[in-house]
């Protein structure tokens, strides 16, 4: 019975601490209150001394109030930054928006145009195709480079814009027909050399003059006898106007003769001469080379003449043939007056 009677006495001492403990506490926690809130409601008098003898101004302030002050203070200032930050996101935002339009409505601008150059590109297809076929081993085919399914506007299932399959597929077709170019203008460079070579050009310079006697039977104006003329006469009307040699060659004659007058003889390739008579003068001098178009000398009324004219013969060996069919090559010269 004692050790139960000494258990009750120290649980009653063990409860009797723990209220002292809790009232010290509560004691202690009112007084910190008591303290704060002395501090917080003190006062304190701010006075504004003027360096002259105005009035003086005071006022009194608690600590509380310079708290409040500075909490509403810093709110104004937070919700201030806060709002600026807002409104420059808000401006960043409304930026890229407009660009982003910007740049949706170039591409729709570049898909148009895309779809108008794929157009024009089957058109440029059919017509090379049919151009070149034949021409080279290496003609781009349409199981290659075929443009006729160039306008199905669409998105592939990977997410890549068909317009961009389409161009690459024409960048590959550009690619193939390159070589076929090339053929044409080394077929082209190999023409023109070829027409270098043979007389067909107007022998007056800038096409000047006119045919006023033909090639073959024709009436002498002298005799008024009917003789073959054996090339053809053109007349500006005039002496000292520039004659050009025709074709590619080398000068082996230059002569006066009675019916020709002052003429010059000229070879070519391919067993071609050609004859510039009733000459005013020369320009050049036996063994000359002289390339198509240079001039050789003047328009003049040597030898055998009615007037101002140059005689032109072209001769293949020892035939003589119309001059008029190879000027015609590449005509655009003056017309003939019959």
């Amino acid at each position: 019975m004692a050790s139960v009677h000494e258990y009750k006495q120290l649980e009653k001492s063990i409860i009797q601490k723990l209220k002292d403990s809790v009232v010290v506490a509560g004691h202690g926690a009112v007084k910190t209150l008591q303290a704060i809130g002395g501090f917080l409601t003190r006062r304190y008098t701010v006075v504004f001394v003027p360096h002259s003898e105005k009035r003086v101004y005071n006022f009194q302030i608690t600590v509380m109030s310079v708290f409040l002050f500075m909490l509403v203070t810093g709110g104004a200032v937070g919700a201030f930054f806060w709002y600026s930050a807002s409104g420059s996101t808000r401006n960043v935002f409304d930026s890229k928006d407009g660009r982003l339009k910007e740049v949706q409505a170039s591409l729709e601008q570049l898909r148009d145009e895309t779809e108008l150059l794929l157009r024009e590109a089957r058109n440029f297809e059919a017509a090379f195709d049919g151009a070149f076929t034949g021409l080279s081993p290496h003609t781009p085919q349409s199981s290659s480079g075929d443009l006729g399914s160039f306008f199905n506007i669409r998105e592939t299932p990977e997410g890549v814009l068909q317009e961009v399959d389409d161009i690459k597929r024409l960048s590959a077709y550009l690619a193939s027909a390159a070589g076929p170019v090339r053929e044409l203008g080394a077929m082209l460079s190999s023409q023109s050399a070829l027409l270098s070579e043979i007389p067909s050009i107007w022998p007056v310079k800038g096409g000047m003059g006119h045919i006023s006697m033909f090639f073959g039977q024709n009436e002498n104006p002298f005799s008024g006898q009917q003789y073959i003329h054996k090339g053809i006469d053109i007349s500006t009307y005039r002496a000292g106007d520039p004659v050009v040699t025709t074709a590619d060659g080398q000068v082996v004659t230059i002569e006066r003769v009675e019916d020709f007058g002052l003429y010059i003889l000229v070879r070519h390739k391919h067993g071609y001469y050609t004859r510039y008579a009733h000459l005013l003068s020369s320009r050049v001098r036996v063994g000359d080379r002289v390339q198509q178009g240079d001039i050789i000398g003047y328009i003049g009324n040597t030898g055998i003449s009615t007037g101002p004219h140059l005689h032109y013969e072209i001769h293949i060996g020892s035939d003589v043939v119309d001059p008029y069919r190879y000027i015609t090559i590449r005509s655009g010269h003056a017309k003939p007056a019959r």
